[in-house]
């Protein structure tokens, strides 16, 4: 189905991103080409997936997966197929999980067979007056870079996604978004520093936000 992944996002992915979302991309140098490699980014948005999907180049695409929770997007069957087969998504479990069950193993499995995965360490989409701010990031990214050392984990900043389809919303209103990509963070063998730095890349990529349209 890569084929179809690839065929998709370009031509159907790419032109709504940039319809709805006229995404920039700042820093485009950091974004891997192959994987192993982890995509950390805030989550304010489902529009959030589409613009990092739509912003690598075309021979990275069948290998980027976003790693999605199981019991929002698998719940109905068409849209768990859409989502698995054509958006690529990884399942991951958020709740029911039967103990000693690794939540994290499709992912895993995932940065063994190369891929480039996208992950959200705040958990869950934060309202609309959070787009700019950004929530307590949680462990499972650093247990990802602890199985997988060598793969770089690039913080990513989304501006403006949160005002283009706000939480609780269904219909998207076009805005002018950035990406802000910045240099890689690397598992060195304790999670606290790990954790740290990656906070530290993201807080300075907002920090370096352009202002957006509705900011005076």
């Amino acid at each position: 189905m890569d084929w179809l992944r690839a065929a998709f996002i370009t031509l159907v992915g790419k032109p709504l991103a940039r319809l709805f979302t006229g995404t920039d991309v700042i820093g485009r140098e950091h974004l891997p080409v192959s994987g192993p490699a982890i995509i950390a980014a805030n989550h304010a948005s489902h529009v959030d997936t589409l613009m990092l999907l739509t912003i690598f180049k075309a021979r990275a695409i069948p290998k980027v997966r976003p790693a999605a929770a199981s019991d929002y997007f698998l719940k109905d069957p068409v849209v768990g197929w859409f989502s698995q087969k054509v958006i690529g998504i990884i399942p991951v479990a958020r709740d029911r999980v039967k103990d000693g069950e690794d939540v994290l193993a499709p992912a895993r499995q995932a940065l063994a067979d190369g891929c480039i995965v996208i992950v959200f360490p705040e958990g869950t989409r934060r309202a609309e007056d959070a787009d700019d701010d950004l929530g307590r990031l949680k462990n499972g990214v650093a247990r990802l870079a602890e199985a997988f050392p060598s793969a770089p984990v690039i913080p990513v900043w989304l501006q403006g996604a949160g005002r283009v389809l706000p939480k609780g919303k269904v219909i998207p209103v076009p805005m002018n978004c950035t990406v802000l990509a910045g240099p890689p963070v690397f598992w060195e063998g304790r999670r606290t520093p790990f954790m740290d730095a990656l906070r530290d890349g993201l807080q300075a990529l907002r920090d370096k936000a352009p202002p957006q349209r509705w900011d005076s």
